[in-house]
């Protein structure tokens, strides 16, 4: 989104990705109203919409019987007042697609990143590595932007430090796919199950469900002591519905453990080097709006930094300032996480009966001018941003 913003604007842009295709098992599909508002800004929304996707206007709670909608995003005042369930790789690639309209921009695919090339104390570029290829090639530029998630490899080099956010994360997720059937209600949206110690989230992706079954923090490896038989019967237990279907799962290779963490740079930048997304702060998937974040940073960035690339002219203070925007809404997402983690995931994880709400959460819910704020935080995040012409 970074790379298309720039070429817009004029700016010469090379963007290495890691891989030889953007497919990849269980990563984040949630597109949300704050993020397609800055695809319509682009022209890209109509494009978007045309690819196979999902809408989820409401995320909802249940606890036995009783069902709570937590957040509502039909009740916003937006053109988009729902998520879009979309694969990311598909997104990715009609981004790319429309940078690639640009002459001043080139996508080099398999490019593995293996140093920082840093002269007098400035990082001027990269050297990186295809696979299968002897010696290593340089790419020089006046700024060099690590986007490479929560593993970021530019982090490492670059020395930056990283403090906890949010509190410490009680969980970890088991993601996993089973298959939607015909009689399969439409619509269903994003569900949360509670149960006795513990919690699965459904979330309906139109030609199949995504599961995820939340466990304590490192509790993976007694998850498969026990075996698949007894995390199928959990799973049936707490979703019935998909009782005749969790057979499904055969292997432990068909799911993916998300390890959830929450962290955030001290710093984001050092001269000619700045981290955005999950590499300058570690977001928690509680919510699913880790993609949002990403590209309100990638929106900031590029109101700020286009024109400086532009004329030559590009400062340390520049880099400073894109921190100084986006940090407060960043700290105030990842604070949210960790009262919903901790308020909600890990009361239902160490709950022996059955799981009630919070009193003060549910209250918070039937009040007709806060009961939106879980539902504009996820679609918003803090406040939104606007692209520059």
């Amino acid at each position: 989104m970074l790379a298309l913003m720039l070429a817009r604007r004029g700016v010469r842009v090379t963007l290495l990705e890691a891989h030889r295709d953007f497919d990849r098992e269980f990563r984040g599909n949630t597109i949300n109203p704050s993020a397609m508002e800055v695809l319509k800004r682009l022209g890209l929304e109509g494009k978007l919409l045309k690819l196979r996707h999902a809408k989820v206007w409401r995320f909802t709670v249940q606890a036995g019987r009783r069902h709570k909608t937590f957040a509502d995003f039909s009740r916003l005042k937006t053109w988009y007042p729902y998520v879009l369930m979309l694969p990311q790789a598909r997104f990715l690639e009609l981004v790319a697609a429309e940078a690639q309209r640009y002459s001043n921009f080139r996508l080099v695919m398999g490019a593995r990143v293996k140093d920082l090339i840093a002269e007098g104390g400035v990082v001027r570029g990269v050297r990186w590595r295809s696979p299968g290829e002897d010696g290593t090639r340089e790419v020089r530029a006046r700024l060099t932007v690590g986007t490479d998630g929560r593993f970021s490899r530019l982090r490492r080099l670059a020395g930056l430090e990283a403090g906890a956010a949010g509190g410490s994360p009680p969980m970890d997720v088991f993601w996993f796919n089973l298959p939607r059937e015909e009689e399969d209600p439409e619509g269903a949206g994003a569900v949360f199950r509670c149960g006795r110690g513990s919690l699965l989230v459904l979330m309906d992706h139109f030609e199949y469900w995504q599961v995820g079954y939340i466990l304590p923090k490192g509790h993976y490896a007694r998850l498969k002591e026990a075996g698949l038989p007894a995390l199928r019967r959990s799973v049936a237990a707490l979703a019935p519905e998909f009782a005749d279907r969790v057979g499904t799962l055969e292997e432990w290779g068909e799911g993916s453990l998300l390890s959830v963490e929450s962290d955030r740079l001290r710093r984001w930048y050092r001269p000619g080097l700045l981290l955005l997304g999950d590499a300058a702060h570690v977001i928690s998937p509680v919510g699913g709006i880790g993609i949002n974040l990403a590209i309100q940073d990638a929106v900031v960035a590029a109101n700020v930094l286009a024109g400086p690339l532009k004329d030559g002219r590009l400062r340390e203070r520049h880099l400073r300032s894109v921190q100084l925007r986006r940090e407060a809404p960043t700290r105030l997402v990842q604070a949210a996480q960790g009262l919903a983690q901790r308020w909600v995931v890990a009361g239902v994880l160490g709950s022996r009966g059955e799981y009630r709400l919070p009193l003060l959460l549910r209250l918070l819910l039937r009040a007709p001018i806060l009961r939106d704020l879980p539902a504009r935080l996820i679609a918003h995040g803090a406040w939104p941003v606007r692209v520059k012409d």
